[in-house]
């Protein structure tokens, strides 16, 4: 916050940033986090009930475990094109009964909003301290406005569905294989480890860039694909070239094309395979084999 002249506190842009940023940041972490476990779940009932048995003789594995991921993904992102409808209808219903307009900063509307509330306290018995906070209230939202025009709606939404995709392809083709590789799912809380670290690092990284975005810890976490996802979103707000954004994105899918070759030999072998806990070692004999 920062202070006017007469002395009260007034919410700033960058702290509007900051909300947006930390907002991103736990939407696309509890999105990946949540629908990444989904597919893993839904792999391991599989294979649990034998059903896998019956599918693999009719498509080949690889095509089971993407057409599992992609599938989960459209749901998702269904989802969450449902929040963003939803979310434009109340900002529209706000700015059609709420008089956002005459909260956007234009001095004759504020002072007409000013004129009105006057006449409000002479006849309500409102103190000049009363008026004073309302002023206030109208003041911040018209900050918190004037701020969210200025951001380019258009790129975040992009980008959001951008690393959303590839973030979550990156972590379902992981937890597909991990899925694969046990018979049920108390047995996963070894193998998921590796994978969870940076999914929770790059949260912690996503939570220091709410004050420090341009350090040099959150620039290495917003092009590090493990991390990129989640940390490159709490960037955006306070604005990104674009060329960081491009070789972001190319780093991530090419580290998805990579992993999910990998993810998808796993699957292949260990979705088969039972009457065996399955260890590191395995996943490695596994990945090694023609």
């Amino acid at each position: 916050y920062t202070m006017d002249e007469s002395g009260e506190e007034q919410i700033t842009s960058s702290e509007v940033y900051m909300i947006i940023s930390m907002l991103l940041s736990m939407i696309i972490y509890m999105f990946i986090a949540m629908f990444s476990g989904m597919v893993m779940q839904s792999v391991i009932e599989e294979k649990a009930s034998r059903v896998v048995e019956v599918l693999v003789s009719s498509v080949k594995a690889t095509e089971l475990m993407f057409g599992k991921i992609i599938g989960v993904a459209c749901v998702a992102l269904t989802q969450f094109f449902l929040w963003i409808l939803l979310t434009l209808l109340l900002v529209g219903g706000f700015s059609l009964f709420g008089g956002m307009d005459a909260m956007s900063g234009d001095p004759a509307q504020a002072e007409q909003m000013m004129q009105m509330a006057g006449m409000e306290a002479s006849m309500g018995g409102m103190t000049a301290e009363d008026m004073m906070a309302m002023a206030q209230d109208e003041s911040e939202m018209g900050a918190v406005l004037s701020t969210l025009k200025d951001i380019n709606w258009g790129q975040m939404i992009f980008a959001f569905v951008i690393y959303f995709a590839l973030g979550y392809l990156l972590y379902a083709s992981f937890f597909a294989a991990i899925g694969s590789a046990v018979e049920n799912e108390a047995d996963t809380n070894q193998l998921q480890m590796p994978i969870t670290v940076p999914l929770l690092l790059a949260f912690f990284i996503a939570i220091y860039a709410f004050n420090a975005p341009d350090s040099s810890v959150v620039w290495w976490g917003s092009m590090i694909p493990f991390t990129s996802p989640i940390v490159m979103l709490a960037r955006i707000p306070f604005g990104v070239p674009a060329w960081e954004l491009v070789l972001s994105i190319a780093l991530l899918v090419a580290t998805f094309v990579a992993c999910g070759w990998a993810s998808a030999k796993i699957y292949k072998i260990g979705i088969l395979m039972f009457g065996k806990k399955t260890g590191f070692k395995d996943l490695w004999k596994w990945l090694k084999q023609k």
